[in-house]
């Protein structure tokens, strides 16, 4: 069974809780990197661990929520293993997994719905890369 990593700061607590729920509903395992609470805290303390599960493959996929989703998607995307796409939309979520192979699916709680949230994510783990002129654009990602 894959397992799906969960990072959040305190914004993302409320919808992070949700979202690990709903993923259980469709056969993934979770693994849940905090935070724990809403009291305020630093997104990287969260991000970081999630990253490195991620790029060591203990995780499949990684979902990282934030208020607006920014400080949580630059972080994880400073590790090089990680391809981390800010998602607000369905099409968003298809086409980061499309073209761009994303690991890690960035949410802004402020701004979506639980609802638009789980439609996401969904889709998100659903999708396939499509390879072909896609793979050597992301195989220039990584510095080397």
């Amino acid at each position: 069974m894959k397992t799906i990593g969960f990072a959040c700061d305190h914004a993302g607590f409320v919808l992070k809780n949700k979202l690990i729920e709903f993923v259980k509903t469709l056969g993934y395992q979770t693994k849940d990197f905090g935070t724990w609470s809403l009291e305020s805290c630093d997104y990287p303390d969260f991000a970081h661990p999630l990253a490195i599960d991620v790029e060591n493959k203990d995780c499949y996929f990684g979902i990282s929520i934030c208020g607006s989703g920014n400080g949580i998607n630059m972080t994880v995307n400073k590790h090089q293993g990680i391809r981390s796409a800010l998602c607000w939309n369905k099409e968003i979520s298809e086409l980061a997994r499309l073209h761009n192979n994303a690991n890690i699916c960035a949410l802004p709680a402020r701004f979506i719905s639980e609802d638009t949230a789980n439609e996401i994510v969904k889709i998100f783990l659903n999708t396939n890369f499509e390879g072909g002129r896609h793979t050597k654009r992301i195989n220039k990602i990584p510095i080397k």
